[in-house]
């Protein structure tokens, strides 16, 4: 499949965006919209985009020998292609994909989620409830991209515009007739969205996160607004958690369009009665004009009552009752979150993504829940990122643990050792909790392991799926999982020999 010039040129009318055309590419045919040079394609238009870190301009000739047949700048180029000049090319390029690609979202039920926590099982439940109705459904998200056929690993949250429209079109190709999609707040305000309307916005909650990026809590809720502002399509409505003050500030400007979620308050949603254990959760569930909703869930813990509440708020009624008992039933395990190990030892460990004192007070109230022993730690903090979190996630494991290890989670540029500090500063005022410092990552998960009793549960939090560390440049081979596997298929029962 492949368009005009013009229907490029036609697309950058419509965004009211200010352009001219440098080279005239009236022959010229377009397959493809890549902001990549290393994903140029003959056929494809080369979007130059400034970055932090390196200028798309710079790779304009690249881009040609390996077929680019157009380039979208921001500054004239001398290299013999059609070549279109606009202001900022990440404000248009989103549309401009949209068009080449046929407008995918137009053709899909999109259902974006947002906010802090419980984005990623969110939309395997809202994933696994559309296909429990029969909409094969995508997939756009922190931990898997699928195009409703093949799975791979994502990359980030939110992929550029030019990528999402491209992954949407695959999904139309391959049968979709939804897609579901986090929505990260780097996205939403990079324009990454564009070219996308959303028939379901969902918001989860919001606490502290991304400050290091977005400086302070009103510009990352403005960030997260941006979904119900401008990519929602009129005439459609949505779902907010109504105990979360940010939450009950969208339900409030958006009060006839906005479904309202709780577990402990009036509101549109609610959950009446749950119940969660080692083997997962069930729930009542009682909606406004519904009859109320016995649901059985296999993931454990109450916030993932609150993760089957918000699915099932977004869908009720668009899809029958019987698909959405089955689809929270039949949800899969969700990678690296409280993703759970029995272990040999008669112990248990989760592995879960919780990274900020909010999520890691959600996980580790759950684990205590389930737990008949003692509750083990074992986590640490990204380089890079909000340091004020550090001494609160510390605070947060010695309220709730009775040993905490804490360990790196991808340095970046900082000294780990520093990064430990944060963290066990408090601890420390807190004066709550047994605590090691085990800087290297598989040895702290394996000692948390080895000291774990019948009836314990161990919690590794922090990198949940990731499959790396991430020390200076350098990404590492590591995993949380492998690294229990390995552990619990290596185990040596006391009394015997050999493992």
């Amino acid at each position: 499949m492949s368009v005009s010039f013009r229907v490029l040129l036609e697309a950058l009318r419509r965004t009211g965006a200010p352009f001219r055309v440098e080279d005239d590419g009236e022959e010229v045919r377009i397959s493809d919209v890549v902001s990549d040079s290393r994903s140029v394609r003959p056929g494809s238009l080369f979007c130059c985009i400034r970055g932090e870190k390196s200028d798309g301009h710079d790779y304009v000739a690249m881009a040609r020998e390996q077929g680019a047949v157009a380039l979208l700048c921001e500054r004239p180029v001398a290299v013999g292609l059609p070549t279109v000049v606009t202001s900022s090319v990440r404000e248009v390029m989103g549309e401009v994909a949209a068009a080449v690609y046929g407008n995918p979202s137009h053709r899909l039920l999109m259902v974006g989620v947002t906010g802090t926590n419980g984005k990623s099982t969110t939309t395997y439940i809202l994933r696994s409830i559309l296909n429990a109705a029969g909409i094969r459904s995508g997939l756009l998200g922190t931990i898997v991209e699928s195009d409703g056929v093949r799975e791979r690993e994502a990359d980030r949250t939110t992929p550029e515009s030019c990528v999402i429209q491209r992954r949407l079109a695959e999904m139309v190709e391959n049968g979709c007739g939804a897609c579901v999609m986090e929505t990260s707040s780097h996205g939403l305000f990079l324009g990454r969205l564009k070219g996308c309307l959303f028939d379901i916005p969902l918001f989860t909650n919001l606490n502290p996160e991304h400050l290091d990026f977005h400086k302070e809590m009103e510009q990352y809720f403005q960030a997260k607004r941006l979904l119900f502002s401008r990519y929602w399509r009129p005439g459609c409505e949505g779902a907010a958690k109504a105990d979360d003050p940010y939450g009950r500030r969208l339900l409030e400007e958006f009060p006839d369009r906005l479904r309202g979620f709780s577990l402990s308050s009036e509101a549109f949603a609610r959950v009446r009665a749950f119940r969660t254990d080692l083997e997962g959760s069930s729930m009542t569930v009682s909606m406004r004009g519904f009859p109320d909703l016995e649901l059985r869930s296999p993931l454990v813990g109450n916030f993932n009552v609150w993760n089957v509440l918000a699915a099932v708020t977004a869908l009720r009624g668009r899809v029958e009752d019987a698909a959405i008992v089955r689809g929270v039933a039949e949800v899969p395990q969700v990678p690296g979150r409280l993703e759970r190990y029995s272990l040999p030892n008669g112990a248990c460990c989760f592995v879960d993504f919780a990274h900020t004192p909010e999520a890691l007070r959600n996980v580790l109230s759950a684990a205590r829940e389930l737990c008949s022993g003692r509750l083990i730690s074992v986590f640490g903090h990204g380089g890079g990122r909000y340091a004020l979190n550090r001494p609160e996630l510390g605070k947060t494991a010695a309220a709730l643990a009775d040993l905490v290890i804490v360990t790196m989670d991808n340095p970046r540029d900082e000294d780990p050792a520093d990064i430990a500090a944060g963290i066990v500063q408090g601890i420390e005022e807190s004066g709550r909790a047994r605590y090691q410092v085990i800087l290297d990552r598989g040895e702290a998960v394996r000692t948390a392991l080895s000291v774990s009793a019948p009836g314990d549960v161990v919690v590794v939090s922090g990198k949940g799926p990731e499959r790396f560390l991430q020390i200076g440049r350098e990404k590492i081979a590591y995993s949380d999982a492998e690294t229990v596997a390995a552990w619990a298929s290596s185990y040596s029962r006391p009394g015997r020999s050999g493992a």
